[in-house]
């Protein structure tokens, strides 16, 4: 397969292009600083990517790109950009679930002599809060255990019970850590030991994703690509602003 794959959903842009000669992989890696630089740099740094790759776009198997959750601004950019070069190079779009990218990262560098294991991804939310799901893989292939989620650390829901068996690997995964520190230790408590490893969302693990997804028909055309946000809003209104003041200030108006 040849594949375009990038995510600007974090403070880390990620871009990685795959190309299939004579039936040997072959792969181009770019990262940089993400945030508000990605708008402008992730066009010329996939173009460039793409040069060295030594391919079209409209060679593409597919494009694509982190979907979220993320930073909304981050997640608007990589799925804008992903349609506008898929609609000119008439090429699907794979939409793929951040927090999934974010546990094969870590299964491909903590798991990778294990034939199964489950990883909880937890990426910062900001606003004290983060978003989490767990999967479990098997041979390779990868199964939702817990969709995603936006929560306080400490809400965190404990191992599955169901779909995976505690003798498995498990592994916390994202970069939360430096974040919440033990805040997010009630997990371990919960009738598993779990391994913390650091890991994002990067490119490199969304095309080793991508085979099993654009199998499972989950690439679409450009204009059917959308984020996905987790989270409903970004900010609080004035009466709940006001209303959190009077809870902490007797006597306030409200």
């Amino acid at each position: 397969m040849n594949l375009l794959a990038f995510d600007t959903g974090t403070e880390v842009m990620s871009i990685a292009v795959c190309r299939t000669v004579n039936g040997h992989v072959q792969q181009w890696q770019h990262t940089a600083a993400g945030g508000a630089r990605a708008s402008t740099e992730l066009i010329p740094a996939v173009l460039d990517l793409m040069q060295q790759a030594g391919l079209r776009l409209g060679a593409l198997d597919a494009i694509c790109f982190g979907s979220g959750p993320g930073s909304f601004t981050g997640l608007r950019t990589a799925c804008s950009v992903a349609q506008g070069l898929a609609f000119g190079a008439n090429v699907p779009v794979l939409p793929v679930d951040s927090l999934l990218a974010v546990a094969e990262e870590a299964r491909h560098s903590a798991l990778a002599d294990q034939p199964k294991g489950v990883v909880t991804a937890l990426l910062d939310a900001r606003m004290d809060e983060l978003y989490a799901a767990t999967f479990a893989f098997d041979a390779g292939q990868w199964t939702e255990l817990q969709a995603s989620v936006l929560v306080a650390p400490e809400q965190l829901l404990p191992f599955p019970s169901h779909g995976a068996s505690h003798s498995e690997p498990w592994v916390l995964a994202g970069n939360v850590f430096g974040v919440y520190g033990e805040r997010v230790a009630v997990l371990a408590a919960q009738g598993a030991t779990a391994l913390r490893v650091v890991a994002l969302p990067t490119a490199s693990a969304m095309l080793r994703l991508a085979p099993q997804l654009i199998a499972a028909g989950k690439a679409v055309a450009a204009e059917n690509a959308l984020p996905s946000y987790v989270r409903d809003k970004v900010a609080k209104t004035t009466s709940e602003r006001a209303a959190e003041k009077a809870a902490v200030t007797p006597g306030a108006a409200t």
